[in-house]
């Protein structure tokens, strides 16, 4: 998700009025109460502040990332141990980029308000092909079959590449109840985890039945590395990039200086 201080107020009102339902003092709902998962920190590496990050990716040993805001979104390989950018897609200045995908050597794009998508080669970032789709775009991942969509509400689209139509939803909820504000997401070892817009925490979310069951809490980030916090920069926690091949995984957040190596215990 976005910025703008001009949509930003709005939004957050909206938003803070769905919140109750995940916030009441007493379970509401049948659903078993989320694991509290917890992680090491491996490494840490330099993030460019510029980037207002929507979806972030791992791919043969480097960053793929995707930032936001009109006249600033961009598509680029990222070098992960220096942050320095190898390649780099600037959208024309109408787009608000969103969440990527890679899946079978093309790259998926998603716009916030556009409702307009791109397709890119994975080697050189030339642009393939563009599709249409009915909702807001915010985050964006794939398991291996089809590309997964979050537009800012509880729910999460798959959909089939080859057609952009949707295949299948699912509804992410918890105890507590729906949990809105889903945005980046990172397809794991047959769950989803997802950033929650302004928040700090990552949810592990089962596939087949949209229950949360696991989060992980983020805020020890901010209180070691206090640089991340900018309120009126809207500097929150979002990126997600999972490296199979050695079980890790990198988190970040819109213009932070870092990029976090980590590893789920």
């Amino acid at each position: 998700m976005k910025f703008s201080f001009a949509l930003l107020l709005p939004f957050l009102f909206v938003a803070c009025n769905n919140e109750p339902e995940t916030d009441a003092a007493d379970p509401v709902s049948a659903v078993p109460s989320p694991a509290a998962l917890s992680y090491s920190l491996m490494n840490v590496y330099p993030h460019d502040t510029a980037a207002f990050t929507e979806g972030l990716q791992f791919v043969d040993g480097f960053l793929y990332e995707g930032t936001g805001l009109e006249k600033q979104s961009f598509l680029r390989k990222v070098e992960l141990k220096t942050g320095k950018v190898l390649k780099e897609h600037k959208l024309s200045d109408q787009f608000f980029g969103e969440g990527i995908t890679v899946l079978n050597n093309k790259i998926y794009q998603i716009t916030y308000k556009n409702k307009l998508g791109f397709i890119y080669n994975l080697g050189d970032f030339k642009q393939l092909s563009t599709f249409d789709y009915n909702i807001d775009g915010w985050g964006m991942t794939n398991d291996g079959t089809h590309l997964i969509v979050s537009d800012g509400s509880n729910n999460i689209y798959y959909w089939n590449p080859s057609t952009i139509q949707e295949v299948k939803r699912i509804s992410v909820q918890d105890n507590y109840g729906m949990k809105n504000n889903i945005n980046e997401l990172e397809f794991i070892n047959g769950f989803i985890y997802a950033n929650v817009w302004q928040t700090d925490e990552i949810l592990k979310i089962d596939t087949a039945t949209g229950n949360v069951v696991g989060r992980l809490d983020m805020s020890s980030l901010k209180t070691n590395y206090p640089e991340l916090e900018d309120p009126e920069k809207n500097k929150v926690l979002n990126g997600i990039a999972w490296d199979s091949s050695s079980n890790r995984l990198f988190v970040t957040g819109k213009n932070w200086p870092k990029l976090f190596e980590i590893k789920l215990n």
